[in-house]
């Protein structure tokens, strides 16, 4: 199983696909993340699967406990062998068409390609503040972009939604990446894991 943005999620039991907390509706499938000990030590072989609300009429999708997304986290063992095909809006980017004046939606999948790098260790806001102007720049800019692992670049200061020891799985940049995706004003999200990996939470901050 392979990184993918898009399309249907493959292995997710049906039962898991979250809904809307205000609106009882399926939430937007975003990507599915397959992980384990050779990201994060000691933590078992699963697949996270992202899902947002997309509603425009539907408010606090940024909250990691609003209830308008989900990071579902699935042991290896309980992924099934097909895809789950949900009654929700489906990934799309904003293309032209000859035929239109505006830009219309596209439905469109993804798959990831990774490159290792290093991060610096994270380095909390308040810590951050008082280190030379120069030294929390360099910071900065070493934890920008798209990524899986490593740590996390925040917009709007420290949100860590579970206690140490937490792990970043995701870091989306949603100014960067090739689909449409409403993060507010050119807004990162950041999808997280507790210790074990067990249980997952997602957030999004904006400019």
């Amino acid at each position: 199983m392979r990184l993918k943005f898009g399309g249907e999620p493959f292995g997710l039991p049906d039962s898991l696909w979250p809904k809307s907390r205000q609106t009882g509706q399926a939430m937007q499938f975003i990507c599915q993340i397959p992980f384990g000990p050779e990201l994060f030590t000691g933590v078992a072989e699963s697949v996270a699967y992202l899902f947002m609300t997309c509603s425009g009429e539907v408010g606090g999708a940024w909250l990691p406990d609003g209830g308008e997304n989900a990071l579902v986290v699935v042991p290896r063992e309980r992924v099934t062998a097909s895809f789950t095909v949900g009654e929700a809006p489906r990934l799309s980017r904003m293309v032209k068409k000859w035929w239109k004046k505006v830009l219309v939606p596209e439905v469109c999948v993804f798959e990831g390609s990774l490159t290792p790098s290093d991060d610096p260790v994270f380095v909390p806001e308040s810590r951050l503040l008082e280190l030379p102007e120069t030294e929390a720049t360099a910071y900065r800019e070493a934890v920008t972009g798209n990524k899986l692992g490593g740590t996390p670049g925040f917009l709007q200061g420290d949100e860590l939604p579970f206690p140490e020891p937490w792990h970043l799985l995701l870091q989306l940049d949603s100014a960067t990446v090739p689909f449409w995706i409403n993060f507010g004003d050119t807004g990162i999200g950041y999808a997280f894991l507790n210790g074990d990996g067990t249980k997952g939470k997602f957030l999004w901050q904006c400019c």
